[in-house]
């Protein structure tokens, strides 16, 4: 208890206390940080494993065909085992379903199909039970148009809920402007009949725009986010952000944002939990990241790294290092009480929008070559494991998203190296049901009839040859590699809590990254190359101790000029700790 309540201390202190000065400093390695080592360990977000899943697509516990919040309890164990440190929910209040639940009809609910607020109640029990913290998708951007609020907003001029959306009397000149699903979506401004009036709505046609101008609709959010974390939830993913804070009446390609609507939402958060955080979804560029986590640190805590992961994937399709390089600089001075989600693949396309055309067609080219694999003219829609050519690419991809300054954030499934559908249209291809057995509907449901969103039962990724009861028989097995990295990942605090620098290596295809933290440090290593390299590479760290590999018997030592010389075979990486296998722990 006593333990909580400091941390809970030093959130609000950390808020209130940051000066833009603190926050002005370029060199990530300086020792004048905000925060101390010990107060920068308290916080819980910049170290754990976080597990994306949809509900209704992870375990079917009564047959209707449907996943849902008992079938996710009963393999919390499951969960355990990986080492899944928190769990984040997609959408799981009433909707329509018409965009995988992020049309909600209902903040305060739980779906039908997915279960009961007793069945919530009783998940968020068990995940507690077994140390799991619970972030819940937040969906504040807009509504179903089904929602009593929209219904009753189109129907009554004189509602109060009619100043809670968006209208305009007349077309606006940008009605086909700033969409978000390009070559799908054909407006941005819809008319409603019955409200005789457009309405704004930057996702599909069916999502309108909440008005957060309006007072009564940021009270209204705070109310969500309020009754949520009374039922133990331990923040949310915000979703959409940069849409929420925007003036919607501004041009749709370069909109005003008022960035003081997220330290309102963060405020109200701690206030409500002060160990609750933000994790945002935020598709920015990296001279606007200072605003999203807030020049006095008081912004949203996470926020994911687009920017990398984009730059990630172009170093994995081109083998061509220093965009990536630039992308991590660019992406460096954060506040020290933020943290980047590092991701491969999540459930919507493969974003590559912040590419140049030139690197996004070699993108296109490696890992999407076909028409049907490409969506929104700028993404891909397939999971990871069929882009990639093989499972040594495959580790390596995951091998350097657990080793990016940040905290790891894995997609269910991606953990057996799922395929994806491409049969099912837009993003659904890579939102097929969990293959947990080669038995029917591959472990997933018992139910007799077929599924509304079916499993892959053909070709290499159909569930007969990859799912979970097989790979955990194999020790070869993707499902226990990801679990023994998990391990090598948590015997690494230096990654989540430290500052960072990159070694030169004297090959252009190897990548090597020291973190240090509290006097521990550890140096890893990722080939982009199909090749063996022989790379060269010192610090003052290195220089002195020797260098244990946590992921098999190997032991490196400095030259008489300090370098530190190894052989990475092809599609290869190493993970070091410097000084021994296990980090020493500072107890003062």
């Amino acid at each position: 208890m006593k333990r909580q309540l400091a941390a809970t201390a030093l959130s609000f202190f950390l808020i209130f206390q940051a000066t833009p000065e603190s926050l002005a400093q370029k060199n990530a390695s300086s020792t004048k940080r905000l925060a101390t080592p010990q107060q920068v360990e308290s916080l819980w977000y910049k170290n754990s494993i976080i597990y994306s899943v949809d509900i209704d697509a992870f375990k079917d516990s009564d047959g209707d065909g449907t996943g849902d919040f008992n079938g996710l309890t009963q393999q919390l164990d499951y969960l355990q085992l990986l080492g899944v440190d928190v769990l984040w929910l997609a959408p799981f209040q009433p909707s329509p379903k018409l965009d995988n639940g992020y049309d909600i009809s209902d903040y305060y609910g739980v779906n039908p199909k997915l279960g009961t607020p007793g069945d919530f109640a009783e998940f968020m029990y068990q995940a507690r039970k077994r140390g799991m913290r619970v972030i819940t998708d937040l969906v504040l951007n807009h509504t179903s148009d089904q929602h009593p609020w929209f219904q009753e907003a189109r129907q009554n001029p004189n509602s109060r809920f009619r100043d809670w959306y968006v209208w305009s009397k007349d077309r606006p000149k940008d009605w086909n402007k700033g969409m978000v699903f390009p070559g799908v979506q054909e407006a941005t401004w819809s008319y409603d009949e019955k409200a005789g009036a457009y309405y704004s709505h930057r996702f599909y046609k069916f999502q309108p725009d909440l008005n957060y101008q309006n007072p009564a609709v940021q009270r209204e959010a705070e109310r969500i986010i309020g009754f949520w974390l009374q039922q133990g939830v331990d923040g949310f993913r915000l979703d959409a952000v940069p849409f929420i804070i925007e003036d919607p009446r501004s041009d749709r390609e370069k909109p005003i944002h008022y960035f003081e609507q997220i330290s309102s939402i963060r405020r109200f958060t701690q206030f409500r939990n002060g160990n609750a955080i933000i994790l945002g979804e935020a598709n920015v560029l990296p001279d606007e990241n200072q605003r999203y986590f807030g020049e006095e640190g008081n912004g949203i805590q996470m926020m994911f790294n687009f920017y990398v992961n984009q730059h990630l994937f172009y170093t994995l399709a081109s083998k061509e290092l220093k965009p990536l390089k630039k992308a991590l600089e660019g992406t460096r001075d954060i506040p020290p009480t933020a943290q980047w989600g590092n991701f491969l693949r999540n459930h919507d396309e493969l974003d590559l929008g912040r590419l140049t055309e030139k690197q996004r067609n070699k993108v296109y080219q490696e890992f999407g070559p076909q028409k049907n694999m490409q969506l929104y003219e700028r993404g891909i829609r397939r999971r990871l494991a069929p882009m990639l050519h093989n499972r040594k690419q495959l580790e390596l991809a995951y091998s350097l998203m657990f080793s990016l300054p940040g905290t790891p954030v894995i997609r269910y499934g991606d953990e057996i190296a799922m395929g994806d559908d491409l049969s099912l249209k837009e993003r659904e291809a890579v939102r097929t049901p969990m293959q947990w057995s080669a038995g029917k509907h591959a472990g997933f449901s018992t139910s007799d009839q077929p599924l509304e969103n079916p499993v892959i039962d053909k070709g290499e990724f159909a569930y007969q040859q990859v799912n979970v009861e097989a790979q955990l028989r194999e020790p070869g097995s993707f499902l226990n590699w990801t679990a023994n990295l998990i391990r090598v990942r948590k015997l690494c605090p230096e990654i989540g809590w430290g500052d960072w620098q990159i070694l030169e290596t004297g090959s252009p295809y190897v990548l090597a990254m020291q973190y240090a933290f509290k006097g521990n440090h550890v140096v890893l290593l990722q080939n982009f190359s199909e090749t063996p390299q022989q790379v060269s590479f010192s610090s003052g760290a290195t220089a002195k101790n020797r260098l244990e590999n946590l992921l098999q018997p190997e032991t490196l030592q400095a030259d008489d000029k300090g370098q530190v010389k190894t052989q990475v075979e092809g599609y290869g990486y190493r993970w070091y700790r410097i000084g021994g296998m296990l980090p020493l722990h500072d107890i003062k």
